[in-house]
């Protein structure tokens, strides 16, 4: 049984497999088809917050408990651009609606890089090779992060518009889906592309996983390593902040805790996919998100414990995760 489903394509399958399931439980394909939609949509988001953490600990060995900071600042980053693009964003006009969400999205990654280069050269640099500092000292970073936002732009919930193009839903049969999920979707599936082929396909991905295995050799070639991990970890920390623009405009309303809330699910996901696994944090997520969806659906009582019960059932039958990061690669 094990072969058949290894040659079937293995733990890739189970979200195909957890959508079968629950359209037999569902019973209506409408709901089912919305649920499925609105799960691999919030899949996709959390992958886009979580590719950044695990690709640091992946090739760089840090755990950055502080990570869900940068998510914020997407987040509030874009909400202030939205609103001062207001005009653009209800225009009749699709171009100025798409320069508008451009520039947000452009905002929230720049000051996620910034926000990252900060972080790496002040927060992570003194405590490399120390997980348990990492933990205490990112943990403090993430708490003071919050009070500067909070200091920021306040602690009254602020909402989030959307350009008017990304409004309504298209209806297919009996089913409303969401514009803004579909584009959610979309958006998730080209960064994890782009993710992929950086790592595998480039010349850059090469040198950064070559550093990771021996320092010592690729610096002897005469490549800053220095600055490498420091470019990867900007990486990491723009992608959160996209990560937390785009859910900002799925939520459409935004609080100075938002980073607090997503760090338990962000870690969920890592933690299921396989510590530094592009392909583990991919799968983690959309097998979050549809779970999260279906479960709220089907018993909405256990939908806040439903990531829980989740990571838990998948450590007990893989401890390292779905797709660990295999050594040496």
């Amino acid at each position: 049984m094990s072969d058949l489903f290894g040659k079937l394509g293995g733990i890739y399958l189970l979200p195909v497999a957890l959508a079968l399931i629950a359209f037999v439980l569902i019973g209506a394909p409408s709901s089912w088809l919305t649920l499925t939609v609105a799960g691999l949509a919030m899949g996709m988001l959390i992958f886009l917050m979580a590719s950044g953490l695990s690709l640091v600990f992946g090739l760089m060995d840090v755990l950055n408990f502080g990570h869900s900071a940068f998510v914020s600042f997407g987040a509030f980053v874009a909400a202030s651009t939205l609103a001062a693009l207001s005009g653009w964003l209800g225009a009749p006009s699709i171009l100025l609606n798409i320069a508008a969400l451009v520039l947000a999205l452009a905002a929230a990654i720049a000051a996620g890089l910034l926000a990252g280069w900060l972080f790496e050269r002040i927060i992570i640099k003194p405590v490399y090779h120390d997980h348990l500092r990492q933990i205490l000292i990112t943990m403090g970073a993430l708490i003071v992060a919050e009070q500067l936002i909070l200091a920021t732009w306040g602690g009254t919930p602020t909402n989030v518009p959307r350009p008017a193009f990304l409004e309504g839903s298209i209806i297919i049969g009996d089913a409303a889906v969401e514009i803004y999920r579909l584009f959610a979707l979309v958006l998730g599936a080209v960064v994890y592309l782009g993710l992929y082929l950086l790592l595998n396909r480039t010349r850059i991905g090469l040198l950064i996983r070559a550093g990771v295995e021996n320092r010592e050799m690729v610096e002897s070639l005469g490549f800053k390593i220095d600055r490498l991990f420091i470019g990867v970890f900007m990486l990491g920390s723009g992608l959160a902040a996209l990560g937390g623009a785009m859910w900002a405009g799925y939520v459409t309303l935004i609080t100075p805790a938002l980073g607090a809330e997503m760090l338990v699910i962000v870690f969920i996901v890592v933690i299921i996919g396989g510590l530094g696994s592009i392909q583990g944090t991919l799968l983690g997520a959309l097998i979050v998100g549809l779970s999260a969806n279906y479960v709220g659906f089907l018993a909405p009582k256990l939908a806040l414990a439903s990531n829980m019960i989740l990571m838990m059932i998948i450590l007990l039958w893989r401890p390292n995760g779905l797709a660990p990061a295999a050594k040496g690669h």
